[in-house]
């Protein structure tokens, strides 16, 4: 693939689409064009992109024909459509959605974990969820220094997981909430304001949400560990940006918290923030807008053999979806060069 590369991104006047255009203006990503698309425009007629505007087209096969890189920040059903499209006309698309992450000729990717895989598309590669990318960064260093032996996890994930409605709700409820006001739901089942909600996405014949399913199945392709055992529950939180997981690991032999830091600390794409005597730990506020994975309250779970509790956080529309997604298009990038 030559550069510099013609870019689309599919679904820009979303969350993740626009936070997509932000990570490519940023990171100085060699694109010698920029195309904004969305299968719904609504009144947006452009979206920003560094110091500029950049108009947005409808998402049609025509709008994808001449392009080197498709990023999708669609919904499943759209990017069914769409990728294979955008492949046709001889793109490589890097899918967001879940449409496509179990696909057995499909990869799954988080470059600081799995960067191989990249070697193995052909013409889609697929981001994982977010929750899920945050968890496998942690467990990938600890997995290589002793193994693992069984994960448990609880996610406290943040409303712009779901969307800009959703951030718009959670304004409109907490607005309505402190003013005595009546609460209307529409996005969620529940009222959001002041609230926790455990379900996410849909819910199965064995009472496991669709997303609890992702972080189960997502994790062990990712790490290429088909028999481990992952148990999830994940909550959505009254928090507009980043999601925070308590992560219990059950390790195959011994590694203190100790080591744990230094492992973890030397890790990329990692940073530990670890002191809790000095109310030192990451926060979902603190880590909006960064791009690492912040990992405090390292700890020994004394409930098991070699176990450790940790929270580990990030921002879920950085690199727990953008700067994931373009990551994956610079290794694809640096694949073609080498």
């Amino acid at each position: 693939m030559k550069q510099p590369v013609r870019v689309g991104v599919a679904g820009a006047t979303g969350a993740v689409g626009l936070e997509m255009l932000a990570v490519i203006s940023e990171r100085a990503f060699p694109a010698e064009s920029v195309r904004a698309m969305a299968s719904d425009r609504g009144d947006a007629r452009s979206v920003p992109f560094g110091t500029r505007d950049v108009p947005v087209q409808e998402l049609t096969a025509d709008a994808l024909l001449g392009l080197d890189i498709v990023l999708f920040a669609t919904g499943a059903s759209v990017s069914r459509e769409f990728v294979p499209l955008a492949v046709a006309g001889g793109a490589v698309a890097i899918d967001n959605s879940r449409a496509f992450r179990m696909e057995d000729d499909v990869p799954l990717v988080v470059p600081e974990v799995n960067a191989r895989a990249v070697n193995q598309q052909s013409g889609i590669i697929a981001n994982p969820n977010c929750s899920t990318i945050q968890m496998v960064l942690v467990l990938k260093p600890l997995q290589d220094t002793v193994g693992i032996k069984r994960v448990v996890v609880s996610t406290y994930q943040s409303v712009s997981g779901t969307g800009k409605a959703a951030i718009e709700e959670l304004s409109e409820q907490s607005r309505s909430v402190l003013a005595g006001q009546p609460v209307i739901s529409r996005v969620y089942p529940h009222q959001i304001a002041f609230n926790c909600i455990p379900h996410i996405d849909a819910i199965d014949g064995d009472g496991n949400t669709r997303e609890e399913t992702k972080m189960v199945l997502e994790t062990r392709k990712i790490l290429d560990l088909p028999e481990l055992p992952v148990a999830a529950t994940c909550v959505r939180v009254p928090v507009f940006r980043s999601h925070a997981l308590a992560l219990c690991v059950e390790l195959e032999s011994e590694l203190s918290p100790e080591e744990a830091r230094r492992v973890l600390g030397d890790s990329p794409g990692i940073k530990v923030l670890d002191d809790p005597s000095d109310a030192i730990y990451p926060t979902q506020l603190s880590s909006s807008g960064t791009d690492e994975t912040w990992v405090g309250r390292i700890r020994r779970d004394t409930s098991v053999t070699n176990g450790l509790w940790m929270w580990v956080v990030a921002d879920n529309l950085r690199k727990g979806a953008a700067l994931n997604a373009v990551q994956i298009a610079e290794l694809l990038l640096d694949q073609s060069s080498s």
